[in-house]
């Protein structure tokens, strides 16, 4: 009896300091309601892209970690098999990662990505959005989601991403949250 109090203490301590050590690393993420930090980076084509080039349109902002990793492929595939659906929906994914614009272009032309991917190679943009881990000693962008309405307001916030059931998650939101504005 004591043994299995003393295991279920032991568990309650490291899952709470878990849960705790999640919240504060993305405590300064945009919160929702707040406007959504504007910014400027380079696309796959080499273009200069900023976020306030989509106002207007609902935006999902998407960070990840690396071209070519497994996670990354597989929520890079869903959001380009649902674009249909985003743009039926008034809008626009933008992926960001620090690789930089000719990784992006790799990656888009051997996946067959036809949105936008940034190079935030100095970790500006993801240091902006609290949203950089380190891995292995480097620093990459982690994978957070922001919904952003067409105003530039963050609407919805994704700090722990599943790959691969996100693009369903980010559509029934939007989809939930637009039914809210038209019922105002």
């Amino acid at each position: 009896m004591k043994l299995s109090s003393m295991v279920l203490g032991i568990l309650f301590v490291v899952t709470a300091a878990g849960v705790v050590g999640r919240a504060s690393a993305a405590s300064n993420a945009p919160a929702v309601g707040a406007a959504a930090p504007d910014f400027t980076l380079k696309s796959q084509e080499n273009k200069p892209v900023s976020l306030h080039d989509f106002k207007g349109k609902w935006v999902v902002l998407y960070f990840y970690p690396k071209d070519f990793t497994s996670g990354c492929t597989v929520e890079a595939h869903n959001f380009q098999r649902d674009l249909g659906q985003y743009e039926q929906k008034n809008a626009v994914i933008v992926g960001v990662s620090v690789q930089d614009e000719d990784s992006h272009q790799k990656f888009c032309t051997k996946e067959g990505l036809s949105f936008t991917l940034l190079a935030d190679t100095k970790q500006e943009v993801s240091s902006e959005y609290d949203s950089v881990m380190t891995h292995n000693d480097a620093k990459l962008s982690a994978r957070h989601t922001f919904l952003i309405d067409p105003q530039g307001k963050v609407q919805k916030v994704w700090l722990e991403v599943k790959p691969e059931k996100h693009s369903e998650e980010v559509l029934a939101a939007l989809a939930q949250l637009q039914g809210a504005t038209a019922s105002k």
